[in-house]
């Protein structure tokens, strides 16, 4: 049994029961039109409240911030009213709840955004990236995004204030919290990485301007909020979506030292976690631990007893398990008593109904 893992821990003001968190996870069933929270999430959400945390799936500030057909937004009020069922019957199991706060940027397609342009940090075509929209069956169609427009400094102003709005919105919604999506090659990882911004003015170039936006929006954040209620994922060593940086070894330590400076409640790191990726060098995740003072998560391919012993060794102070938590809504339960786990169905991950959602059954012996 895991000892580590079911010790309570302070996240800002609350006060976790245990240090397993449920991150993100796209599972595109928004109620349309208006791309709205729903009660089969609300459903799906509560069933999985004993988390110590759950970072609620990727979330869009703005219709421009769409990525994906059927993914929920935070930005009119029948969203907040969709999201505060969710947050209302998480709360009545006892569960802490965070939305994740999302613009994708460039990972998009006009038929996502209105018939727009997508915006970036620069016109670079996410080179090979494709994203699904709803082509009028239940079968997504996947198509490949397009080449995007280099955001102008009105841009720029503009989104900052979209994700200070939007954090307003989360707690008006019930949300006991926020975590910026800075990962996976969306819009914020855009400007962090390297060869995905060659921007030339003070947002790019040298690693510091690079990093000057991330900055910028974890400040507006924490304006809106206060830093304990502000988390943010990171992604250093993915290449998602496209996006690539030269030296993630250098820049990201850098990126967490700014998150330090701003106090916000935690840093949570998305590694690697296809089948035959690379494990994370140790004295890299040293590196991001001595960045950052506050709730360190690391998320990516864990069991129980990883997990421990990330913990024990002081590189982690919470442990994120995500598709685990699709098919084990008593994850926790499971692992704290040494359960088989199920599998997960991946044809039921993205959209759809109840099926592949909300039917999967706790442990019974």
């Amino acid at each position: 049994m895991s000892q580590s893992l079911f010790q309570t821990i302070q996240l800002g003001q609350l006060t976790l029961n245990n240090r397993i968190v449920m991150p993100p996870m796209t599972r595109s069933r928004a109620s349309q039109q208006g791309n709205v929270a729903n009660d089969m999430m609300a459903t799906y959400y509560a069933q999985r409240a004993s988390a110590g945390l759950i970072v609620a799936e990727g979330t869009q500030i703005s219709a421009m911030g769409q990525g994906y057909a059927w993914t929920p937004g935070i930005y009119s009020q029948e969203q907040i009213a969709g999201w505060k069922k969710v947050t209302d019957a998480v709360h009545a199991e006892n569960g802490v709840i965070f939305a994740q706060l999302w613009h994708v940027g460039r990972v998009t397609h006009p038929d996502n955004i209105g018939g727009a342009q997508p915006i970036s940090s620069s016109a670079l075509k996410a080179e090979g990236v494709k994203v699904f929209i709803d082509n009028g069956s239940d079968e997504p169609g996947f198509v490949d995004v397009v080449e995007p427009r280099e955001m102008t400094k009105e841009d720029i102003k503009a989104v900052i204030q979209e994700y200070h709005q939007a954090a307003l919105n989360a707690v008006e919604a019930g949300f006991d919290g926020i975590e910026l999506h800075a990962a996976n090659g969306y819009l914020i990882n855009q400007f962090i990485d390297s060869e995905s911004n060659n921007r030339t003015d003070e947002y790019g170039g040298s690693l510091e301007n690079r990093l000057r936006f991330l900055d910028e929006v974890v400040a507006t954040l924490v304006d809106a909020i206060g830093a304990d209620k502000v988390g943010v994922r990171l992604a250093p060593l993915t290449t998602l979506n496209g996006t690539v940086d030269a030296n993630p070894l250098e820049t990201y330590p850098a990126a967490a030292k700014v998150l330090n400076k701003h106090n916000i409640a935690y840093m949570h790191i998305a590694e690697v976690d296809w089948d035959d990726a690379p494990e994370t060098p140790v004295e890299f995740k040293r590196d991001m631990r001595e960045s950052f003072s506050n709730v360190l998560i690391w998320a990516g391919k864990y069991d129980a007893e990883k997990a421990e012993q990330a913990i024990n060794d002081g590189l982690a102070d919470m442990i994120g398990f995500g598709r685990p938590f699709v098919s084990n809504p008593d994850l926790p339960s499971r692992i704290e008593n040494g359960h088989p786990l199920a599998p997960h169905d991946p044809n039921t991950l993205f959209g759809g109904a109840e099926k592949g959602l909300t039917d999967y059954p706790v442990y019974a012996k």
